[in-house]
């Protein structure tokens, strides 16, 4: 007959499982806080980071030149205070702020060789580059919508697209999105990665942090699809555009009335176009690099292309844009 455990037997077993536990919570922090991340996109170019850093350098200056041109004019100029220039102005800001966010830190890390980023660092990256990209497409469904009512109904079109209006419009982007970006963000970061700290990217992104992950993501991964609210609203706004479109009898003023509004289509193929494919699709090994690459361009390539789209397509903006210049 096997005898009770004595009493420091008893004492020994729960010391050993309080241990036991601590060191299990603390493994735990060491894999979400203490160590931070590593983005592996900087060391799988070690042999060009001159020369990523000189063309990604050059692309920062593109952005912050060409968007504040756009912004300054559609300020300074009295024949660009419509509508649909007032939500250029705020798209153009928002190219800054959201290259801004990741493009001085892959600079930094391709001139340091050092793809090394904090768990907070990446935390505040991954917020806000969310957080803007949601503006985003939320500002394209409502420049969207300014075509819809500027072609679908021309007489009422100044009538709805009131300066209220849009500025609500504006403003509730931003309402909507910043507590949702900031439950997803905590969600995402209060998951416990148990795998490497590795991240197969240039900067701090949704999918492959949840890669990292050792817990069911599929409530993360759904947050992640409110993006198509917006796109729906867009493509609802331009098969009503396209109708009314076919209706008009010449095929001039069905050229005309396309040309409004294709400086905008352009801009939402490329940003939903990248990002939808790097958000949406199915991750695998293989496709690492490629992800990596597709999401530069919805966070560098389209805000350089932004610029050159609605100035080089739009007579409106280079006649203010020469007569900025003249000034000058």
């Amino acid at each position: 007959m096997v005898g009770r455990p004595s009493a420091p037997s008893k004492s020994l077993l729960f010391g050993l499982l309080c241990i036991g536990k601590m060191s299990q919570r603390k493994g735990l922090e060491n894999h979400t806080v203490g160590s931070g991340f590593i983005l592996l996109g900087f060391s799988d170019h070690s042999s060009l980071q001159g020369l990523c850093f000189a063309v990604l350098l050059v692309v920062y200056l593109v952005v912050l030149t060409g968007n504040s041109l756009i912004a300054l004019i559609t300020v300074v100029d009295s024949s660009l205070h419509s509508p649909m220039y007032f939500f250029l102005r705020n798209l153009s800001f928002l190219e800054v702020c959201y290259t801004s966010v990741t493009l001085p830190k892959m600079l930094v890390g391709f001139l340091m060789e050092d793809g090394r980023i904090s768990f907070l660092g990446c935390a505040a990256q991954l917020y806000f580059l969310v957080l803007l990209g949601s503006i985003e497409c939320l500002l394209l469904a409502a420049m969207a919508y300014d075509r819809y009512t500027a072609i679908c109904d021309p007489l009422h079109y100044s009538l709805i697209m009131s300066r209220g209006l849009c500025i609500r419009l504006v403003v509730g982007s931003w309402i909507a999105v910043v507590p949702v970006q900031v439950a997803q963000t905590y969600q995402v970061f209060t998951l416990p990665f148990c795998a490497s700290h590795d991240l197969h990217h240039f900067f701090c992104d949704v999918p492959p942090l949840l890669e990292l992950a050792c817990a069911d993501t599929f409530w993360h991964q759904v947050i992640l699809v409110f993006v198509i609210l917006p796109f729906s609203l867009i493509v609802i706004s331009y098969i009503q555009i396209i109708r009314a479109i076919l209706k008009i009898p010449s095929a001039l003023g069905r050229h005309k009335t396309f040309f409004t509004c294709s400086s905008h289509l352009r801009v939402v193929m490329l940003f939903y176009g990248s990002a939808t494919v790097t958000y949406l699709k199915q991750r695998s090994r293989d496709s690492v690099d490629a992800d990596k690459y597709l999401a530069l361009l919805y966070t560098v390539v389209t805000p350089t292309f932004n610029p050159v789209i609605y100035s080089l397509r739009n007579k409106e903006v280079r006649i203010a844009l020469r007569r900025l210049l003249r000034t000058k």
